[in-house]
């Protein structure tokens, strides 16, 4: 593999809005903290877009005002512009494919797919990331999932945008690697690749939050698990085209210090959800999963795309990261996105 400088060299760095501050934190505050540690793009979560416009319309705006969220989104194309940053991609999209045919939640999935849409033009992006679906209420198999996806892949195609899919650990039908990319191959679209995740990958797949050891528990112990995780990332190296990996989100996890729940809570968020939204540090900051044997496999297969640090940190007890200084945080994930290079070039 290359050296660290031209691994460095050669790939973009991202960063995603939602991983800094909170939703009330100004967004050009945000964006100031991600510019001066060196970031060159941003993906933008839409929890963001809300925010700012509610604050510019002196009331809460809804999630499906679209007429209202496009109003506002060339002011932030500006902001972002004039920081010197790219709009990568507009996150997350969820729960679009499953639902039966006539279905008042197939019917909201396409009305909020169209209306992103129009946010993404307005706002100066070409990518879109969908999220594999966590409901419940998700039924079918992967052809009829990747049916729902080609639908979306055509509406995006019609402006030229394209649609980064992602496996989230705790979905209902599709939380491996494997299974987003067989989705992506029924749908067989050009402007439908992966969204690739270290924490999706390892936390799906090695870690489990639920037990007292944070590692999925099967016969063989440890090193079973070592070795079926590491097959796994080799299958990737060798059978994902680089070009259908459209950008890569890195972040770590704490090992929980007291087990999740392994039950669905009431909202009926399975545990490795709930571990997702508040326990997932930078790199090299506390957490313990195998985030460089994930970013190896990636580099593996020729990618040299976006690396993008999605964080959602609370600190080791989820609940204790005050945002004080975030200009110092956001040059502590710069520090963090180099040494996993450092360590990625390393054979």
């Amino acid at each position: 593999m290359a050296s660290s400088q031209a691994l460095f060299d050669s790939i973009p760095t991202c960063y995603a809005t939602v991983s800094i501050g909170t939703p009330d934190t100004p967004l050009d505050q945000k964006l100031e903290a991600i510019a001066a540690a060196g970031f060159q793009g941003i993906e933008l979560g839409f929890p963001d877009l809300l925010s700012f416009a509610s604050k510019r319309q002196n009331q809460e705006v809804q999630a499906q005002d679209f007429d209202t969220l496009c109003h506002v989104a060339p002011e932030v194309k500006q902001l972002v512009e004039k920081k010197g940053l790219k709009l990568v991609m507009l996150q997350p999209f969820s729960n679009l494919e499953g639902w039966p045919e006539g279905s008042d939640g197939r019917e909201d999935a396409f009305r909020r797919a169209k209306g992103w849409i129009r946010i993404m033009e307005a706002v100066g992006t070409d990518m879109l990331q969908v999220g594999s679906t966590d409901s419940p209420h998700a039924q079918g198999n992967l052809d009829s999932l990747a049916a729902d996806l080609r639908q979306l892949a055509d509406l995006l195609a019609a402006k030229n945008f394209r649609l980064a899919y992602e496996n989230w650990c705790w979905a209902t039908h599709a939380p491996d690697w494997k299974d987003v990319w067989e989705i992506v191959q029924k749908v067989d679209r050009p402007n439908v690749g992966l969204c690739l995740d270290t924490f999706q990958t390892a936390g799906g797949e090695w870690a489990d939050p639920s037990t007292a050891s944070g590692l999925i528990e099967r016969a063989g112990g440890r090193e079973a698990l070592q070795s079926q995780f590491m097959t796994s990332l080799q299958t990737m190296s060798r059978t994902i085209p680089s070009e259908k990996i459209y950008i890569l989100q890195i972040s770590d996890a704490y090992k929980p210090s007291t087990p999740l729940d392994a039950k669905p809570d009431g909202s009926g968020l399975r545990p490795r959800g709930r571990w997702s939204s508040c326990l997932r540090p930078v790199p090299f900051d506390g957490g313990y999963l195998p985030v460089v044997d994930v970013a190896k496999a990636v580099l593996r297969t020729g990618f040299r795309g976006w690396f993008s640090m999605e964080v959602f940190d609370a600190g080791p007890e989820g609940s204790d990261q005050d945002w004080k200084d975030m200009k110092a945080y956001a040059k502590k994930a710069m520090a963090s996105h180099k040494r996993l290079l450092e360590e990625a070039a390393k054979s």
